[in-house]
């Protein structure tokens, strides 16, 4: 929103009262919340490290399933911001395309705007993508929790050696997932909630866009009927009215 390009467009839209204003602020307006919860992903990644850092002070079992999990946030971030990196110079490089254009041919180049635009597949790719990392934050989530259950299932074993021994009843359930577990997964169930909401923010541009696509595919036809129209109005004034010939009175016969 702060850059030149678009802020120009969106205002010549909004002058004309182009229905392309609406939309193309949409695609807008969801980008920024992208940036957002990007940003919050990279703080939730910098929390997961410190987990990391104290797991592996303490030797902890699971630290191994926290490095990996790392790695899968941090390569999340890098190919989300390349991805929307991208997206932003689509939407600026088009926005700039449409102003040249209506430099050179006036506002009617206007009616086909998203021909200045690959946002499709821009948004398409992010989206894909997205949905890739829900799934890995998925799979990192289950596999800390699982050596985090085995984890308290060896302690089990241990505690009923030292209780059978003192004679005392064996335990007989361990705790299925422990409070570090519990701890070291919640930077990633964050980064998931952000990657969700990523997702429907990429939704509701692709949404715009496609309104936008039916709305000009729908022009040309609207063009053609209010044509045909307008000419068939013309040829019926320019048709030579008939005089009817007046009766001949008996007198003149």
């Amino acid at each position: 929103m702060e850059n030149e390009l678009v802020r120009e467009l969106l205002n010549l839209l909004k002058a004309n009262h182009l229905p392309a204003e609406k939309e193309l602020l949409t695609v807008v307006d969801q980008v920024c919340i992208m940036e957002s919860r990007l940003t919050d992903m990279v703080k939730e990644l910098t929390t997961l490290r410190e987990e990391l850092a104290e797991a592996q002070r303490q030797n902890h079992p699971v630290k191994t399933a926290l490095q990996k999990a790392v790695i899968v946030l941090q390569n999340q971030v890098l190919d989300l911001r390349d991805k929307l990196t991208g997206l932003k110079h689509e939407i600026i490089s088009g926005c700039k395309s449409a102003l040249d254009a209506v430099h050179d041919k006036g506002l009617s180049a206007l009616r086909d705007i998203m021909g200045f635009f690959k946002l499709r597949p821009a948004l398409e790719a992010m989206r894909e993508n997205i949905d890739d990392s829900i799934k890995q934050d998925n799979k990192s989530i289950a596999t800390i929790e699982a050596v985090s259950t085995s984890y308290h299932e060896a302690g089990r074993h241990i505690a009923n050696m030292g209780r059978a021994v003192s004679g005392k009843e064996a335990l007989t359930e361990a705790k299925p997932v422990g409070k570090i577990a519990k701890a070291l997964t919640a930077p990633i169930r964050a980064d998931k909630a952000c990657l969700v909401a990523m997702g429907k923010g990429v939704s509701k541009a692709i949404s715009a866009v496609e309104r936008l696509e039916k709305a000009e595919r729908r022009l040309p036809v609207m063009e053609t009927v209010e044509k045909c129209s307008k000419q068939a109005e013309q040829e019926r004034r320019d048709m030579p009215v008939r005089v009817r010939p007046r009766p001949v009175t008996n007198h003149e016969r």
